[in-house]
């Protein structure tokens, strides 16, 4: 039996979405895209850092004993790894080394497609988001800031470097996103 939907909780994640995407498209990403790539991936990996705070899934009376622990194991170990590849990347990135865009390249990846299924597991599996306990406000809030900063990633990672540098004499507040 598939659980139903719960129309306030998916509208409150819909909503914080909608908010980073404003905010990034008004706020971030002229800044970004006027910094080097490094630079950029840098800071736009650093809040996946704390991604282990996913671990609190795992701890009792952060979230509800009804909560099912292969959904809170699976989402807990997944951060956590991904905070530990957002560390790594942000160390390459930081020292420059030949192998850091690749290593913000399976960041990203890895990043991305652990959110997406703990949000298709969550939906799925989940009836209600209550269950999430103290850590309802990681899917409301949290998650929608981190899906966003991996898709300006890879935006980031598919443009050609130089156009990175290029920006820098062309980036204006308020102009036109450009790829």
């Amino acid at each position: 039996m598939q659980p139903v939907i719960n129309i306030p909780f998916v509208l409150s994640v819909v909503g914080a979405i909608v908010a980073c995407i404003v905010v990034t498209r008004i706020y971030v990403w002229p800044a970004l895209r006027s910094m080097p790539r490094h630079d950029a991936l840098r800071i736009l990996a650093s809040p996946h850092a704390f991604r282990f705070l996913g671990m609190n899934f795992l701890v009792a009376g952060f979230v509800s004993p009804e909560l099912s622990s292969a959904f809170a194991s699976q989402v807990g170990w997944g951060d956590l790894i991904a905070a530990v590849l957002a560390l790594l990347a942000m160390a390459a990135l930081s020292w420059r080394w030949t192998f850091a865009v690749p290593i913000a390249w399976i960041f990203n990846l890895w990043g991305t497609a652990d959110l997406l299924n703990a949000y298709y597991k969550g939906a799925t599996q989940i009836a209600d988001p209550g269950l999430f306990g103290a850590g309802i406000y990681i899917p409301a809030v949290f998650v929608p800031i981190l899906l966003i900063s991996h898709a300006v990633a890879f935006l980031l990672l598919c443009r050609p470097q130089t156009d990175s540098l290029k920006n820098v004499t062309e980036a204006q507040p308020g102009s036109r996103l450009q790829l």
